[in-house]
């Protein structure tokens, strides 16, 4: 489910049965040199986030994206993040990310994962859904380890 009202209307009715909450982290880079990469790995999470939401719907709630530059001291940041959503109904909550710098953080009650940020940009759509699928794979038993820990 996707962060927006109607999908909003939809979680409150079954709330009970979707316990997993994915914020994806999105790093915005804004030196002329850098600024393709970032636009590239932002547009690779995001689709990610929405073929594993496709994959998950009545499972997962995903959040609009946190975005951060430079100057964002990172730690706190997630660490703020994390905290604004404790006091959520959510019994998982993941932090998605490609950004390296997050992906040996360790936040209470969060997973954070981490990908490497594959250029999608100029892909067939068969390659691109096929490198989904392949990251999707890499992902499920992290998710499903949480979710049968917690049982």
């Amino acid at each position: 489910m996707n962060w927006n009202a109607q999908e909003m209307d939809v979680y409150i009715q079954q709330k009970e049965y979707i316990d997993t909450l994915v914020v994806p982290f999105v790093s915005v880079q804004v030196e002329p040199d850098r600024m393709k990469a970032s636009a590239s790995a932002s547009d690779f999470l995001m689709y990610l986030s929405r073929f594993i939401e496709a994959q998950f719907k009545g499972r997962m709630v995903f959040t609009p994206p946190m975005t951060f530059t430079k100057s964002v001291d990172l730690p706190t940041f997630a660490r703020q993040v994390a905290e604004d959503f404790k006091e959520s109904a959510f019994k998982h909550t993941f932090f998605l990310t490609t950004d390296a710098s997050l992906a040996h953080l360790e936040i209470d009650g969060v997973t954070v994962v981490w990908l490497p940020s594959i250029p999608i940009e100029s892909m067939e759509p068969n390659l691109k859904q096929s490198i989904m699928e392949d990251q999707l794979r890499q992902v499920l038993p992290v998710f499903t380890e949480k979710w049968s820990s917690a049982n």
